[in-house]
């Protein structure tokens, strides 16, 4: 068997046993570039974000519900959300904070004291304060702000934050199509008279290549000040960006369970858990055990179902219809797959159609708790017809229909 057992010689960093991923994300020509920090937090903003799905509604027992589950999980960093909102988001972000979490809660702000001073109130140990940056916003969005407006209330925030005693984290919205004069002037201004305990990235319309994520995470460094990447997934990318600011040195990754946020949403926490672990070997505590489950849940409770084919959690994520292989699925999955499934709590699935083989009957009928006792003549028969009624409904065979076939050779 192929390096899928514990105590096998093929055993390295990049197989354990449970995943197989690539060896060259390990090869020292590739880790020497990188300026990964000795300690990487997601800071999972689901009840805050992802609420701003167009459609979604969270109660204050199921934000509770969520924020238990991501501490759960082994989140670091929870956005509870804006308490500006309603007054049931105050509640709520209150709840959560006096429910005892081992992961930080924070609050989001706009650059308003009052904002502020609710963050303190509902007992946030940190505030993200949100403040326009770009060229296009502040041009049409914000048209009574010019630069010096920018950089007044985004220090008179931050400041107001600190003297509250709150963890501050500046989020300049808009970051990546910000010009960089005007961020030069705004971070040296605002580190030196405020100085932010971070300040976040933020690519608010998933707009910058993850190569053009990781210069300006290098560019901004030169600041001293923790670095934290929020993205957003327009272009497919959100994923992909926030590993490559966290290549170039950012502290944090904000998330969202499920991908979900405005427009296309964030990068997937459970995904970057994923990555974080299996892809760059990072020793966070995270529970991924619980991932398939909790992000079950939080599907249930915003209406919002797994796509069928999203990474580790979908449908069809660990399913195969192919024949070839078909065993080493159920048996030695890390040969076919990238990851035992159950390293998430999920399930490999086989799925009968078209390109079924020989070997996917035994291989079936194990999963469904089946005796296996047809002879080779009969498992050639029993193929064929999975096949001609996969093409007859151009679908799949369910297993009620699978079983009706098998009836036919008791």
């Amino acid at each position: 068997m192929i390096g899928a057992t514990k105590g096998d010689s093929f055993m390295a960093k990049w197989n354990d046993g449970k995943y197989w991923v690539s060896k060259y994300n390990y090869d020292e020509e590739f880790t020497s570039g990188l300026n990964i920090a000795p300690k990487v937090e997601i800071h999972d903003a689901t009840l805050r974000d992802g609420e701003q799905t167009p459609g979604v509604f969270m109660s204050t027992d199921q934000k509770v519900e969520i924020a238990a589950m991501l501490d759960e999980l082994g989140v670091e960093r929870i956005e509870a959300g804006m308490p500006a909102v309603s007054t049931a988001d105050f509640n709520a972000i209150k709840q959560i904070t006096a429910s005892g979490t081992k992961a930080k809660i924070y609050s989001f702000a706009r650059g308003m004291h009052e904002d502020i001073e609710a963050a303190k109130e509902c007992g946030a140990t940190g505030v993200v304060i949100e403040i326009p940056t770009s060229e296009v916003k502040l041009k049409y969005q914000f048209p009574k702000w010019d630069t010096d407006t920018l950089i007044q209330k985004s220090v008179d925030s931050c400041a107001y934050a600190k003297k509250l005693g709150l963890e501050t984290i500046y989020f300049g919205f808009d970051t990546c199509r910000a010009d960089m004069a005007t961020l030069d002037r705004l971070y040296s201004t605002l580190v030196a008279e405020a100085r932010p305990d971070a300040i976040g990235v933020v690519d608010t319309v998933g707009c910058c290549l993850p190569s053009a994520v990781h210069m300006f995470i290098r560019r901004l460094k030169k600041y001293g000040v923790p670095l934290q990447i929020h993205t957003h997934n327009d272009f497919g990318m959100a994923t992909a960006s926030s590993f490559a600011a966290m290549e170039a040195g950012a502290n944090v990754i904000h998330t969202c369970m499920n991908g979900l946020g405005e427009r296309t949403g964030n990068a997937a926490t459970e995904q970057i858990m994923m990555g974080m672990k299996l892809m760059y070997g990072l020793d966070n505590d995270y529970h991924l055990e619980k991932i398939q489950a909790s992000c079950e849940r939080v599907a249930e409770m915003c209406k919002r179902p797994l796509a069928y084919n999203a990474p580790f959690v979908g449908a069809n994520t660990f399913a195969r219809e192919s024949g070839i292989g078909i065993d080493l699925v159920k048996h030695n999955p890390v040969v076919m797959l990238c990851i035992d499934p159950t390293i998430v709590g999920n399930n490999s699935l086989v799925v009968l159609g078209k390109g079924s083989g020989k070997m996917s009957i035994p291989t079936k009928c194990e999963e469904l708790g089946i005796p296996y006792t047809l002879s080779d003549e009969q498992a050639h028969e029993v193929v064929a017809k999975i096949k001609a009624l996969a093409i007859e409904k151009q679908s799949t065979v369910t297993n009620e229909e699978f079983v009706k076939i098998l009836d036919e050779y008791k």
